[in-house]
């Protein structure tokens, strides 16, 4: 099976195909809108027997700058739609295996949309749901 580091990393890979958006398979110290943040949070272990299936959760956090309300919203608009140039859910599922790291992955939804503050700055953010099977 693939480690779940070379995961986040075909993941981040495949997020990397949209223009402009910085990408992070480690949760970075400071942010740098806009930016994509891959984190595992949880795996079912053996889905199939003996060992021939892991189911593994992430969540990848988007996240843009709001020096302009609209201008930001309208970047994670594109960012959250199901297709076109920026949309994350065409951009993770470019290449479903990672690489051959996996069997397969689906972005399942957006789970929240809105905004955060990180130290005293505003943002705008949007967090995806993906699942990986991988043996």
């Amino acid at each position: 099976m693939a480690t779940i580091s070379e995961i986040r990393s075909g993941i981040a890979t495949n997020l990397a195909t949209i223009s402009g958006l910085r990408t992070n398979s480690i949760v970075p110290d400071t942010v740098t809108p806009p930016i994509a943040i891959v984190e595992p949070t949880s795996i079912a272990f053996d889905a199939s027997m003996a060992r021939g299936l892991d189911t593994l959760n992430f969540k990848v956090t988007v996240i843009v700058g709001r020096a302009s309300e609209r201008t930001g919203q309208n970047s994670m608009d594109a960012f959250c739609s199901s297709s076109g140039s920026s949309s994350v859910k065409r951009a993770i599922e470019s290449d479903r295996t990672l690489g051959g790291k996996a069997n397969d992955l689906r972005v399942t939804g957006l789970n929240s949309y809105g905004s955060i503050t990180i130290g005293d700055t505003p943002y705008l953010a949007a967090e995806f749901a993906v699942i990986v099977y991988a043996n």
